[in-house]
């Protein structure tokens, strides 16, 4: 079994427009790539903030210039005229849990990723307005971030943990604080460990400016020592992002001696054997 959960059928930026993604045409793109990649199961998880729902959880501003389509009718349109799997990515905002909930149980999906892009209202991986990097101490933002993503995995909002150390994404020696990074990632920890949370392993990092696989090695050495199954993704944004690098993921699993990865129906997850 191989899958590729964190999926977006509609590209980053404004221009990209939810009557040209969410078509049958573009899904079957996307499958058939799938399906000469080897992956078993696909599904497609969209950015909760593209929602006009998503409006009545958080009132950032980037969501309101963002929140343009209808989340009903994305879910139809996945149930209805394709055959992937059901997921969204959902942001995790500390105090939005209550309506965050409300969101997600309004709806019938096989898996919610869980993620978490800003502190307060800074991101992390968007540069420009928002950058916490701007203002940011690279000692204060990581401790800042292991809290909230121990937070996100206690709230049993989420199927999966995405791209669980994205605050490393840029690289960038400036924004890495000089201490041994386990001492951040073992402020998840207990949160994690309390959760019933899968970690989504991500090739997607090997396409940002890191140059690496989410998560890093000690932290998810950290996460399977607290019983923490795994999830494979790519986070594509386009047809030939499916399954990026899979050959350099499945030997870090293997490394690692993971040998099943999580599948999810209706919420349910269970585990298979992956595919070699």
């Amino acid at each position: 079994m191989l899958t590729d959960y964190h999926v977006h059928l509609r590209r980053d930026g404004p221009e990209h427009l939810a009557e040209e993604a969410f078509t049958p045409a573009n899904a079957e793109r996307y499958q058939e790539v799938a399906s000469e990649r080897g992956i078993d199961t696909l599904g497609v998880s969209e950015h909760v903030h593209r929602f006009r729902q998503a409006l009545d959880v958080w009132r950032h501003p980037f969501w309101e210039q963002s929140a343009r389509d209808d989340l009903d009718a994305y879910c139809e349109f996945v149930r209805e005229q394709t055959s992937l799997s059901l997921g969204l990515e959902a942001d995790f905002v500390p105090g939005t849990e209550d309506r965050m909930a409300s969101l997600l149980e309004e709806r019938d999906w096989d898996y919610v990723l869980g993620s978490v892009h800003f502190l307060s209202n800074r991101a992390l991986d968007m540069e420009g307005e928002w950058d916490v990097w701007r203002v940011g101490d690279p000692e204060k933002v990581w401790t800042r971030y292991f809290e909230t993503l121990g937070e996100a995995a206690r709230s049993g909002l989420f199927d999966v943990l995405a791209h669980p150390d994205l605050v490393k994404v840029w690289g960038d020696p400036a924004r890495r604080p000089a201490r041994d990074l386990r001492f951040y990632y073992d402020v998840a920890m207990d949160g994690i460990a309390e959760s019933d949370v899968a970690i989504e392993v991500s090739t997607a990092g090997l396409r940002k400016p890191v140059g690496e696989i989410y998560p890093a090695r000690d932290f998810l050495e950290m996460c399977l020592e607290a019983g923490r199954p795994v999830a494979l993704s790519s986070d594509a944004h386009t047809p030939n992002d499916l399954a990026y690098r899979y050959d350099e993921a499945l030997e870090y699993l293997d490394s690692l001696g993971i040998d099943r990865i999580a599948v999810f129906e209706r919420r349910q997850r269970r585990l298979e054997p992956i595919s070699r």
